[in-house]
């Protein structure tokens, strides 16, 4: 049976830790946590659950401290966590059975981001998430910091939930990043990438369309990346005023692969603003044509394949005059999300429709 190093950095989490560690503790071998500077209880909670507690001076780079703890390691895997991040039960329980026959070099999971008001998730996609030590696997990036995956790669359905309570400093990527970028540094392509999502987090939509822009110049970035580029893009052209522009952008993400139901779903929006109804019918039925699978490995939105165009073709064969047809599509939505908010007052609305009241 393979063994699990649990290897995390912390600072200032005393509010998830625990909910954390409590998670996975049963599923891992050994936990090393790494605290890069933290003032309120996490040392104090962390000790509950591991001895190897280890102090690292925080250097504005996450990949430097996780290789600290990696470092740490002794058992034949290392697994990486952020402290609020937790397992499910039965992923816990999937973890254990996996050891039992594991080998690969490097695990892939699902990564839970966003969730609905039901608790089910609306954004994941693929991280590596186990290493085989042996193979002596390093981390690389200031921020955003990765491990690019080589050897014998193995997807597993055991997922991560991302629970944020709360951002503890939400400018801590961009002067990062800034920092970086006034000293000269080159960025990769991945580094230029986060720094545009960034920018636009920051509502600095200009400079973020100019770094999308650049980013998509450089031959290396990953393709996945790309696509998630243009829509961002779009976005901070819609912000921007420029609502054309935000059509192409969409478009020029065809360049780099199929149609993502996530792009198409965006073109319907976009479209459904101007009240051009039937173009908008066109993108949304696209996008619940997409196969779920359709990018795997980039970042994916499951409700943008059923529920969101089906609620919104709804609207569309509604405003249209389609009553009949606006219903039909109601009721998908209504067998995927049968408590959500817009497809009851949906239901209603047709109710009265028929009744006349």
């Amino acid at each position: 049976m393979a063994t699990i190093s649990l290897c995390m950095i912390v600072r200032d989490e005393e509010a998830v830790l625990g909910r954390c560690l409590e998670s996975v503790k049963d599923a891992v071998d050994e936990i090393i946590i790494v605290d890069t500077g933290s003032t309120d209880r996490t040392k104090e909670i962390a000790e509950q659950y591991t001895s190897q507690l280890f102090t690292f001076q925080w250097v504005d780079n996450f990949a430097a401290a996780r290789n600290f703890t990696f470092s740490k390691a002794r058992m034949d895997y290392q697994m990486w966590l952020d402290a609020d991040d937790v397992l499910m039960p039965e992923d816990a329980a999937a973890l254990r059975t996996l050891k039992e026959e594991l080998k690969a070099d490097v695990v892939m999971m699902p990564y839970q981001v966003a969730f609905d008001s039901d608790g089910h998730p609306t954004m994941s996609y693929y991280r590596e998430r186990l290493f085989k030590r042996e193979k002596g696997f390093q981390w690389a990036g200031a921020v955003h910091e990765t491990i690019t995956p080589s050897g014998e790669i193995r997807y597993v359905d055991i997922a991560v939930q991302h629970r944020k309570l709360h951002i503890n400093d939400p400018d801590r990527n961009l002067r990062i990043l800034e920092k970086q970028k006034r000293s000269g540094k080159l960025f990769s392509a991945r580094d230029m990438y986060y720094y545009a999502r960034e920018l636009y987090y920051h509502e600095r939509y200009n400079d973020a369309a100019k770094a999308f822009t650049d980013f998509l110049t450089m031959p290396d970035g990953w393709v996945e990346d790309k696509i998630g580029a243009c829509l961002q893009m779009a976005k901070c052209c819609e912000m921007l005023g420029k609502p054309d522009a935000a059509m192409l952008s969409l478009c020029q993400s065809f360049a780099y692969g199929r149609p993502r139901a996530e792009i198409c779903c965006e073109m319907g929006r976009l479209l459904m603003e101007r009240e051009k109804y039937e173009e908008a019918i066109f993108w949304y039925k696209t996008a619940a044509d997409v196969p779920l699978s359709e990018g795997q490995g980039g970042f994916s939105e499951p409700d943008s394949h059923d529920y969101i165009p089906f609620i919104q073709l709804c609207v569309c064969y509604d405003r249209i005059g389609n009553h009949q047809t606006a219903r039909a599509y109601n009721d998908k939505a209504g067998r995927i999300k049968p408590k959500n908010a817009a497809y009851l007052a949906n239901r209603r609305y047709f109710q009265e429709l028929e009744t006349g009241n």
